[in-house]
């Protein structure tokens, strides 16, 4: 593997120029203005270091999660507000800016930061430029797996949906991508939106076993019988390795039903474990989870099931930098989540002596484009498969003022634009968007293309609705995605954030019981009349009565063409009680 331009040398070469044009930067940065924590020589140290991981013990796993079809390097602005709430007050993934880098020991300002967390986001993001891109994976991945002969590479699902590109192709882009990059062993959410029989076919015809689908919680909803392999056994260095799978357990509840009829889900707390002792009678010296719960998910799970050396885990886009120790009846299970968008490679070097795990060490490695060089041969895929779609992917609709971004509890601004859109577009007071948590990033005074917005709303149920609701039915949707999103019992989230809304403020008290939470509801300044019915636009339902409704995309983008430049000063977020000093609040 030590060759040519994926020798070690040749990658330290290669990236020399990116750092020059790094230091370059932190100069123009300096002489903008903006006041640098540390000087330019530092910051260019920190940033070269990150690569630099020597492998420890005998086993390595490689983790990616949650890409969502982002295939090239982008901006991603981490969220602001991640409450956690009773047991889960001030603990991972519930942290953000000083409170999250201050519990992992992660210095202010450096390129860590920077990936982590949300603080001074427009000056970083313009110093340390774009992160992820498969291409500049791919580089970081050889470099890793050249240290570490044998490692795996696993893919937490969330993969094959998220970009205009890979609905186009239903997923095949990402597939082909996934094939180049050399993922071992992955599990399923979006994936299955694009239907059972494609995501069937895509296993037998287009994976062919290189890339092995591992679910032992997706079983026939008629009989129960599997659907996809629970688990496989890789040996790494001599060692028998057990990766389970586990999909997102509310598939069909989250998403439309009618895209899996014949497939059931869920958490199967007793199947799982009869699938780790199976894996352990088999002679499985090391027993992990390929998890698309959620992370709160995954830390109740690891707490009431033995046998687990690790949980890998996806779903709920936290970037994690340490693993949580989660105790059980078994020992101790280590819970990480590796972000999103492809702007992370976990690492996990396990030491295994005696038939187990005697000691490890976790990296989680930001993917910064300006300091990896992209790799020739995923590159010269990458410009393959765009090539018949590139026109119209980058159709410019308008200029924004501000950053537009998604990633939080409540409104983002991109999300702000899509309500705006909603309710000029369909002429409505009120508009709902789903709270979900992919979605790229954009610096003010960019251009928003077509592929902008597809990275916002590439689903394969897009129709846009307007409905009469009464004021109690509103409450009432309100009150559920509320309780989704804060209930303290972690098996009853199903991982997205608080719906989006526009046109209504209304007051959030987190804390409080289902029913209870959602005060205040005003449109225009008048309190919402319970049996008084208003006029509300929406988008991304599940029901299959819903299809057929004008595309959200072509929504967005009409009202993107008539505006031209879009500035958005606040989103709608609601008045929120009981949470003053959260520190998943900034």
């Amino acid at each position: 593997m030590v060759n040519g331009l994926f020798g070690l040398h040749s990658l330290e070469n290669s990236m020399s120029l990116n750092r020059r044009e790094f230091l370059q930067l932190l100069g123009v940065a300096a002489a903008g203005g903006w006041a640098l924590p540390v000087e330019a020589g530092k910051a260019a140290a920190q940033a070269k270091n990150l690569y630099h991981l020597p492998r420890q013990g005998n086993v390595s796993l490689l983790h990616i999660t949650d890409v969502h079809a982002q295939l090239n390097p982008l901006y991603y602005r981490e969220p602001s507000i991640n409450l956690g709430l009773g047991s889960m007050l001030g603990q991972a993934p519930h942290l953000v800016g000083d409170a999250l880098l201050k519990r992992f020991g992660i210095a202010a300002n450096g390129p860590e930061a920077h990936a982590l967390s949300c603080l001074n986001f427009e000056q970083a993001a313009k110093l340390y430029g774009k992160v992820g891109g498969f291409a500049h994976l791919a580089t970081l991945v050889k470099q890793i797996r050249t240290q570490r002969p044998g490692a795996l590479l696993l893919d937490g699902g969330d993969t094959w949906q998220g970009s205009g590109l890979s609905m186009w192709t239903q997923g095949q882009d990402m597939m082909e991508a996934c094939l180049q990059l050399g993922v071992d062993v992955m599990t399923l959410h979006w994936e299955c939106t694009y239907g059972a029989e494609r995501v069937k076919e895509a296993e037998s015809k287009i994976l062919k076993g290189k890339i092995d689908i591992v679910a032992q919680n997706i079983k026939t909803a008629d009989f129960g019988d599997p659907v996809f392999k629970p688990y496989v056994i890789r040996e790494i260095n001599q060692v028998p390795v057990a990766i389970i799978g586990q999909a997102f357990p509310y598939t069909s509840i989250a998403n439309p039903r009618y895209f899996t009829p014949d497939w059931s889900f869920g958490i199967q707390e007793e199947a799982l474990q009869s699938q780790i002792d199976e894996a352990r009678q088999k002679g499985a010296q090391v027993v992990v989870l390929l998890s698309h719960n959620g992370m709160d998910v995954d830390l109740k799970l690891a707490s009431r099931v033995r046998g687990l050396d690790a949980i890998f885990g996806g779903h709920t886009h936290d970037g994690v930098p340490q693993p949580i120790a989660v105790k059980n009846a078994g020992g101790t299970t280590l819970v990480t989540n590796a972000g999103s968008n492809g702007k992370f490679l976990g690492v996990m070097d396990f030491t295994v002596k005696g038939g187990k795990v005697t000691d490890f060490r976790y990296k989680l490695l930001p993917v910064f484009a300006n300091l990896l060089p992209a790799d020739r041969d995923m590159q010269a895929l990458l410009d393959k498969l765009r090539a018949p779609h590139a026109s119209k992917l980058a159709e410019p609709l308008a200029v924004t003022e501000g950053t537009l971004y998604r990633r939080g509890n409540f409104n983002g601004s991109f999300d702000q634009l899509i309500l705006d859109a909603l309710m000029r577009e369909k002429d409505a007071p009120i508009a709902f968007s789903p709270g979900f948590r992919w979605g790229t990033s954009l610096l003010p005074h960019s251009t928003i293309t077509m592929e902008d917005l597809l990275a916002q709303t590439a689903i394969t149920y897009p129709a846009t609705t307007v409905n009469e609701l009464t004021g109690a039915q509103i409450k009432a949707v309100l009150e559920d995605v509320g309780d989704n999103l804060f209930n303290p019992d972690p098996y009853y989230q199903q991982g997205g954030d608080m719906v989006r809304v526009g046109g209504l403020q209304y007051t959030l008290d987190p804390t409080a019981s289902m029913g209870q939470r959602v005060q205040d509801m005003r449109l225009g300044g008048q309190l919402l009349d319970a049996n008084k019915r208003y006029k509300v636009a929406g988008w991304a339902a599940v029901s299959e009565a819903a299809r057929g409704g004008e595309p959200i995309w072509d929504v967005v983008a009409r009202h993107l063409r008539h505006e031209k430049t879009i500035q958005i000063s606040q989103p709608n977020v609601p008045t929120l009680k009981g949470v003053k000093g959260n520190p998943g609040m900034l």
